[in-house]
């Protein structure tokens, strides 16, 4: 399953609620930055997601490629609008062919401020919002990498500072994931199996779930469904889709207590919450619809939990779900205190549970 990977703090937290045995921060790092097991890319909706290197080329090729798309033309015509370029297409051609040219001279990851020192044409600066009360000066640095990395020319890398920071390093992807063909997959098939993955890991949902969630279009979503054989079926009187090997009934897992990070894949994989979320979701949501920290009970949200100044995870149950249940939530929040140990974790959206647990 992919991992999002907006807020560093979700993918850590994320694996450690699906891990069985113990597992550290540090483990997990070993994975992302020395085994290279998961990689950081722009995909589905336009967000950063970690996803397992193998599933790389079917990701690129069924989300990352038209959002590479989208955010070329958008730097270009910022560029032309925004920034005084009269043709930018060369201008931007030319940056990008120097910042891999120096990446490759260089043959190690280099933070964006090494890149702009070295490349100074990543320092071209585009007036935002001219004349506005909140006009702003940006530089393009973030962007022209961004659009690199959504290419497949670039991979973020490990960040600078703790396993929190949203500071990474960049390499060119040929040097941190050598043997991986980015570009090795065609879309249509890459989509079909983008929409299997998601289905086995999401369903039975509406259709529209998985619209939401690839940002594709319906024609789009009707074809990957078409083309992996999806089967109808009903849920509660709407109409939802499985994969033809995943029509019976689960089994009982037993009941299981989970605390999830804010932006959690479980939390967010469907558009549609209500039938595990109850009405619990201005307390657990933002304004925007990302999710806080959540506590789950076999399949149901019914609460949140924060982390206090001093690093004690703290919990709120939202509903009456008896003593047992209480206690076993309660555990949970000690063994993520102590895993926690001295960081300090603050959810990148705030969300009005946490902001008054955390206080």
């Amino acid at each position: 399953m992919s991992l999002h990977g907006t807020d560093p703090a979700t993918v850590f937290l994320s694996i450690r609620a699906r891990t069985a045995g113990q597992v550290t921060p540090a483990m997990i790092e070993e994975s992302i930055y020395d085994r290279r097991e998961l990689v950081r890319m722009l995909a589905m909706r336009r967000t950063v997601w970690l996803v397992p290197t193998e599933s790389v080329p079917v990701v690129q090729a069924s989300t990352t490629n038209r959002v590479a798309r989208d955010q070329r033309a958008v730097l270009l015509k910022h560029l032309r609008e925004l920034g005084g370029i009269a043709d930018p297409e060369p201008f931007l051609a030319d940056v990008e062919k120097s910042v891999l040219a120096i990446l490759a001279e260089r043959q190690a990851p280099m933070a964006a401020s090494e890149l702009s020192k070295a490349e100074p044409r990543l320092k071209t600066t585009l007036q935002m919002a001219e004349g506005k009360s909140y006009q702003t000066t940006a530089n393009i640095t973030s962007r022209v990498l961004l659009v690199l990395a959504a290419e497949g020319h670039l991979v973020r890398g490990r960040p600078i500072g703790t396993w929190l920071s949203q500071q990474y390093r960049w390499s060119r992807t040929e040097d941190w994931l050598p043997g991986v063909d980015l570009h090795g997959a065609a879309e249509r098939e890459a989509k079909a199996e983008l929409a299997r993955q998601w289905l086995r890991a999401f369903a039975p949902a509406p259709l529209t779930d998985l619209k939401w969630w690839t940002a594709w279009t319906t024609t789009q979503v009707k074809q990957a469904l078409a083309d992996i054989s999806a089967i109808e079926i009903d849920i509660d009187g709407a109409t939802g889709v499985v994969l033809p090997d995943d029509i019976e009934e689960t089994p009982d897992p037993g009941s299981w207590i989970a605390l999830l990070p804010a932006l959690d894949p479980t939390t967010m994989g469907w558009a549609d919450r209500s039938w595990f979320l109850g009405p619990h979701a201005k307390s657990l949501f933002d304004t925007n619809g990302n999710a806080g920290p959540t506590i789950w009970l076999d399949g149901r949200v019914i609460g949140g939990w924060a982390q206090r100044k001093d690093g004690e995870v703290v919990t709120r149950l939202l509903e009456d779900v008896g003593s047992e249940a209480k206690a076993r939530v309660e555990a949970e929040g000690q063994r993520l205190t102590i895993w926690l140990a001295d960081t300090r974790v603050i959810p990148r959206f705030r969300t009005p549970l946490e902001r008054d647990l955390s206080s």
